[in-house]
């Protein structure tokens, strides 16, 4: 699933000591050494029925509303089978679209709990997981007080395999296993009779091509919904106005700036076991000013009270701990940051070994307002910790401790027969605000300390990704780096290492293509469950060790800041985002 922050990269090069140490001292900034690694994990509850336990004290009623600071630009379409991001998903799943199963918190143990959704239970698998079975309830309505019927979310699972109108995690997912998968070009393409999904009834039959026994974990995704067929769930124009079948519906809807949520009067609580209604509306916003956003919180002024901060910046923390204590929240996120070098453009493995000794990790991350320790730390696997396969001790460059080392870069660089200042790194960087140029200045000068070259293009027409998963992007076609932020689709490594390493996958931004390790992608499924973490971690260690293909830049933490008139914010674990089925406002 991909961070829509997809480097972090913020705040300015001249407070680069002060947000490394918290602020200068003192008890609160001590708490700053605190990197969160979710320590609970998952559990299935297939027995679960609507309404969602009631949260104590839960008051009815006020908006709030839900900030994205510059570079979350959020989402740009609000069509579920779009849904690929943190932020989107959390918005989709949580708010506006129910699917087949979903994630609700259990208020004693605090752990996330995979959930029916619109089906009766958590799917029923043949003995070799080639085959699932979903009953869908009765109950469901759409916004417009229509039935929600087992076709129309059949047909939202089939359009998830349209990658030509509206690309989303289908083309990882439901193009992979679903049998006739990789053919089947969606409803709008090849018509609505596809091999792998059938009805009888209210139940949903899919056929895999393969064993595939996270089914219901994907049946979570907004992308396994429903959708109307016919001209009213067209793309794109759906996803300007979609129906929504959630608690919230959609009043208002500026692409990349803004959504307004006012209450679904058709949503019935006694069907839905995870989610609540207990705000009359959300104001969620987009690519906000990170200043005035943290000013905003660390006033705590009326307009603030019914507010969430999804990313505090690392120069406001210990002024913000200070004056709002625990409503500061740093919240695991199983996410992993990527530098990615052009696969065919920097063809020599020790060539990309010498970049990673030329990145100045730390003084990046505090150039983009994060706080090392606690927002980010040094990562080495693909993996990040708190996932099946992760390994403490893999190094991924063998014999060696990556870090910010120029003269190591330099011996490196004459093992790939570079010579010393005659080859240049490009990448593009987020000129949207002096945080972003910041940032690049750190990155540049830890390249020339190294004797690399540089050229950094300036980007503000919207989101990094845009440039590094276009190809046909002019920037894209002069730069050499790219990137990619990641984070668990579900708590499995099926959902990180295919996603960025597989031939041809979105994601993979640098072009890695190796047959063997696609080979070994497409065996580890099929093993026993037992045996697949181990083999998936050692796929990892292979992939860098072997290739070295993406230079991992840290595992990533939430810092969030919330009101004090907001009731029971949580991080769900499951997703790295606020849990937003279970807030309610204070009176």
């Amino acid at each position: 699933m991909r961070l829509n922050k997809p480097l972090a990269l913020a705040a300015s090069a001249s407070l680069l000591v002060l947000a490394a140490c918290g602020g200068g001292g003192g008890d609160e900034a001590k708490k700053a050494e605190a990197f969160k690694v979710s320590a609970k994990p998952v559990e299935k509850n297939a027995e679960a029925q609507g309404p969602a336990p009631e949260i104590e004290g839960a008051q009815q009623g006020g908006t709030v509303t839900l900030i994205h600071p510059d570079p979350d630009d959020g989402a740009a379409s609000l069509d579920p089978t779009s849904g690929w991001s943190v932020t989107d998903n959390g918005i989709m799943q949580d708010l506006i679209f129910r699917s087949l199963t979903t994630y609700r918190q259990n208020q004693e143990t605090g752990a996330m709990e995979l959930v029916p959704d619109l089906a009766t239970d958590l799917g029923t698998p043949n003995a070799d997981n080639t085959e699932w079975k979903f009953t869908i309830k009765d109950g469901v309505k759409w916004e417009n007080g229509k039935p929600v019927t087992a076709e129309d979310v059949a047909f939202g699972i089939k359009r998830s395999l349209d990658t030509e109108s509206v690309e989303g995690p289908g083309a990882q997912y439901s193009a992979e296993y679903f049998l006739g998968g990789d053919k089947y070009k969606g409803p709008y393409v090849d018509g609505e009779d596809f091999e792998a999904v059938s009805v009888e009834g209210n139940t949903i039959t899919i056929k895999m091509s393969k064993p595939f026994p996270d089914m219901d974990y994907w049946g979570a995704f907004a992308a396994i919904g429903p959708v109307p067929s016919g001209k009213a769930g067209q793309p794109p124009a759906y996803g300007l106005k979609p129906l929504s079948t959630g608690p919230y519906k959609v009043q208002k809807f500026t692409p990349n700036k803004e959504i307004i949520l006012v209450r679904n009067e058709q949503w019935d609580p006694k069907t839905d076991p995870a989610r609540h209604q207990y705000v009359d509306g959300w104001n969620i916003k987009f690519d906000e000013d990170t200043k005035a956003s943290d000013k905003l919180m660390i006033s705590n002024n009326d307009a603030s009270k019914t507010t969430i901060l999804t990313q505090l910046q690392g120069s406001s923390y210990t002024e913000a701990v200070k004056k709002l204590g625990k409503r500061v929240v740093v919240a695991p996120q199983t996410c992993t940051s990527f530098l990615y070098p052009d696969y065919k453009k920097i063809d020599n493995v020790d060539l990309r070994r010498a970049i990673a000794f030329a990145y100045d990790y730390e003084n990046v991350w505090s150039a983009g307002g994060e706080i090392p320790g606690t927002t980010r730390v040094m990562g080495n696997s693909i993996l990040p910790p708190g996932m099946a396969g992760y390994d403490k001790d893999m190094e991924p460059i063998p014999g060696e401790k990556v870090e910010f080392n120029p003269e190591k870069a330099k011996e490196y660089m004459k093992k790939a027969g570079v010579e010393e200042g005659t080859f240049e790194l490009s990448w593009a960087y987020d000129a949207s605000s002096p945080e972003g140029k910041d940032a690049m200045e750190q990155i540049k000068r830890g390249y020339e300390e190294a004797g690399f070259k540089t050229k950094a293009y300036p980007w503000t027409d919207g989101s990094l990704y845009d440039v590094w998963t276009d190809p046909n992007n002019e920037v894209n076609k002069k730069i050499n780096i790219k990137g990619v932020a990641w984070c668990q689709d579900w708590p499995s490594p099926l959902t990180f290492i295919p996603a960025l390493f597989q031939t041809g996958q979105l994601y993979n931004t640098g072009g890695f293509s190796e047959k063997s390790i696609d080979a070994e992608m497409k065996k580890i499924p099929s093993l026993p469950i037992e045996e697949q973490a181990d083999a998936w971690g050692a796929l990892d260690k292979k992939i860098n060790q072997e290739f070295y293909p993406a230079v991992n830049i840290g595992y990533l933490n939430n810092l969030f800041v919330y009101g004090e008139k907001i009731g029971n914010f949580q991080n769900d674990d499951a997703q790295g985002y606020p849990n937003l089925k279970d807030i309610y406002i204070k009176k």
